[in-house]
């Protein structure tokens, strides 16, 4: 697809998207539905769990089948603007089977609404052409480094056909997957946004040079999200306003950035950071069940 078409795609889909377009993010809604809990990759940031307190990604109260997800959309949506539905964990969405299959069930039962989905791009192009098939219009990848040596020090585990691999050979993998299945994507006419965790003294001076890659790529736009200090990178201190503001005004040199994310868990719906309109399902109206 090329640049023109790409872009009026862009615009079409995204009006009604509220993580693609900052204009109605606080207007319409979304479901997060906890579908996928494995994943095939250890970042060294993240810590996947079902929990009813954090706020975060990676966290959801419980895991849904296929069954129980079409269900809480059908009563989500009777009660509440909703224009998207996505799967973005707790774990990978590609690294589940139940991804594919509830996309084609939304996509029957529910024709009007936006299929997204997020992953760390591993599989992506093992399934490309099965997820434009589905009728999924929208994917974030999650692309952290496009230099190995900085990506070794994000990654630590990658698993891949079976084995396990580690440092620069596990991250070259990775990224070799994430670049190719966002080219493929975006040939497909599936718009592609890229988050990227910007995280101090790893890869605060290069997410850049991410943004200049992805776009080669195909990228339509990338959100740049701040460190939450966990796992190995516990004691590293959040990115602030300043640094984040620094790296954002950087990377739309490239690419439009998206700024209002409030990185949602893996179970939230309803109206993103709206008081009384954003729930999780730890915290799910009286009337939704």
């Amino acid at each position: 697809m090329d640049d023109e078409k790409r872009m009026k795609h862009f615009a079409h889909v995204t009006q009604a998207h509220p993580c693609f377009n900052e204009k109605i993010h606080d207007k319409v809604g979304r479901i997060h539905i906890p579908i996928a809990p494995s994943c095939n990759i250890q970042c060294g940031f993240c810590t996947r769990k079902l929990d009813d307190k954090e706020n975060r990604p990676g966290v959801a109260s419980c895991v849904m089948t296929v069954d129980q997800a079409i269900e809480h959309i059908r009563e989500t949506t009777s009660k509440m603007p909703i224009s998207v539905v996505g799967v973005a964990g707790p774990g990978d969405s590609l690294c589940n089977s139940g991804t594919l299959e509830l996309f084609r069930r939304v996509r029957d039962e529910f024709p009007d609404l936006i299929l997204c989905m997020s992953t760390n791009g591993l599989l992506l192009p093992r399934y490309a052409e099965e997820i434009a098939e589905v009728g999924v219009k929208t994917v974030t990848v999650t692309v952290n480094a496009v230099d190995p040596k900085i990506g070794a020090q994000i990654y630590d585990d990658i698993e891949y056909d079976g084995e396990v691999y580690h440092g620069i050979d596990g991250f070259s993998i990775l990224l070799e997957n994430q670049l190719k299945g966002i080219e493929m994507l975006s040939n497909l006419g599936v718009i592609v946004k890229v988050n990227s965790v910007l995280i101090p003294g790893v890869n605060d001076k290069h997410i850049v040079e991410i943004a200049r890659v992805v776009k080669s790529k195909g990228a339509s736009i990338m959100n740049v999200l701040p460190l939450i200090p966990l796992n190995k990178f516990k004691d590293v201190e959040r990115p602030g306003c300043g640094m984040l503001s620094t790296v954002r005004e950087e990377v739309e040199e490239y690419l439009p950035v998206f700024r209002a994310c409030t990185q949602c868990r893996a179970d939230a719906f309803g109206i993103p950071g709206k008081k009384n309109q954003d729930f999780s399902l730890e915290m799910v109206p009286n009337s939704h069940y």
